[in-house]
């Protein structure tokens, strides 16, 4: 479909919030660094889309069809990568952006892979086990025809974990005929998952709070010292934000806030992090935690702190609430939490923002070494992936520092315009086709 200028109209992506801010965080680097329009234009729109009816007969006898998606945003660096959603927000737009995200996520961290992203419209928290299973088997049958190990290798996201990635895994090897473990990563260790997948992003996000701290006090500004001085707050104590808050409770600083589905969790003096994981673990929400104040979850953003944590959805920081948040850095393990317009507010108080594509690519850093160590069939050590994912990420951030003051310009720019400016290269060699 095209508009009047014969040009791929956008309309059937900018229906969401998320996919409009990656386009305009994308249109402002893409000015600063004086980007070929042409591969500008290349990059506003995704390569490929693909929505399919998934029916299951749900536990009660029923036929219910859900909604899924798959989308793969750019592939000029290597196969797309990029997670699996099971949310009830998930939408066509939601999905694009987010594989916008991850083709810059790759290009920014240096791997040889593409971005994509799928998901299905679904409540997984209704599901039982068997649906669940059901839902996962159908979906990897209805888009085999674009993932593999050469093609697109999904993996965890919101709402999924290992144990659907083992089901995907094994769906798409019985249509084959054979087992095929590298058609995913975030498996199991048992079939092929990697040491250290599991916790690699929230880790990671941790990873550039030291870095980001380090940097601070080297030019002179008032940084963290991570250790009991510094006050913590976690946005969504899920996958992510649990394993940071974790790792950062284990450095020694005092995570006073956290937030899960159930609500939020305030102790001034500190949480205890591990006594709190196992209370998750065994009540599988935070609710009734006995050793905090229960607040709104929402109150957690605005908590004063020295770092706050938006690990949980997009779009949770925005202009209604940017002028309570107080932290001096901001860890984006989540994918797009801050509003374009809040994020200006914030660079304009001159708050050091670790921009999502770099925060929290600890987990598709971790994929690819999973992938790659299924090609070779010869697995590393716990100890030795998150010494090369320490090596990468310290990298990544030292690259986008040097951009940042090549260009003078904020973190989310300068993260995409290292990224964007290895994608612009490896476009412009291999040309246009037809």
């Amino acid at each position: 479909m095209s508009d009047n200028n014969g040009t791929l109209s956008s309309h059937l992506w900018d229906t969401s919030e998320l996919y409009r801010n990656a386009v305009m965080e994308l249109t402002e680097a893409a000015k600063t660094m004086r980007l070929d329009p042409n591969i500008a234009e290349r990059l506003r729109v995704p390569k490929r889309a693909l929505i399919v009816s998934v029916p299951i007969r749900l536990d009660d006898g029923s036929i219910r069809v859900f909604e899924g998606y798959r989308v793969q945003h750019n592939m000029t660096l290597g196969p797309g990568k990029g997670g699996i959603r099971f949310h009830p927000e998930v939408n066509l737009s939601e999905v694009a952006g987010l594989a916008m995200l991850m083709t810059f996520k790759c290009s920014l961290v240096g791997l040889p892979l593409g971005g994509a992203k799928g998901g299905i419209r679904v409540d997984p928290t209704r599901l039982s086990r068997q649906e669940a299973q059901a839902l996962t088997r159908r979906y990897t049958s209805e888009i085999n025809m674009i993932i593999g190990p050469d093609k697109d290798i999904p993996a965890p996201d919101v709402g999924t974990d290992a144990q659907h990635m083992a089901w995907m895994m094994d769906t798409y090897s019985q249509e084959k005929g054979f087992a095929i473990p590298g058609v995913v990563t975030g498996k199991p260790i048992e079939i092929g998952g990697s040491l250290g997948r599991a916790e690699s992003t929230g880790r990671g996000v941790v990873y550039t709070i030291q870095h980001a701290a380090k940097y601070m006090h080297d030019h002179g500004k008032q940084g963290p010292k991570l250790d009991e001085s510094t006050t913590v707050s976690v946005h969504g104590f899920g996958k992510v934000g649990a394993v940071a808050a974790l790792e950062i409770f284990n450095l020694g600083a005092k995570v006073i806030a956290v937030s899960d589905v159930s609500g939020g969790l305030m102790n001034k003096n500190g949480l205890n992090i591990p006594a709190l994981l196992r209370y998750a673990q065994k009540h599988r929400t935070l609710e009734g935690y006995p050793e905090a104040e229960h607040v709104p979850s929402e109150e957690i953003l605005t908590t004063p702190c020295d770092v706050l944590i938006p690990a949980a959805i997009d779009g949770v920081i925005t202009s209604k609430n940017v002028g309570r948040v107080s932290a001096r850095i901001i860890a984006e393990g989540a994918n797009g939490p801050i509003s374009v317009d809040a994020l200006k507010n914030l660079e304009e108080r001159d708050v050091f923002i670790i921009p999502d594509v770099l925060c929290n690519s600890g987990g598709v850093i971790v994929s690819y070494f999973e992938w790659v160590q299924g090609i070779q069939n010869f697995f590393w050590s716990e100890s030795e992936v998150n010494a090369k994912l320490a090596q990468v990420m310290a990298s990544a951030f030292k690259r986008v520092m040097e951009t940042k003051t090549k260009y003078n310009c904020g973190m989310k720019t300068a993260a995409l315009i290292v990224g964007v400016d290895r994608l612009n290269r490896a476009m412009l060699l291999r040309g246009l086709f037809p």
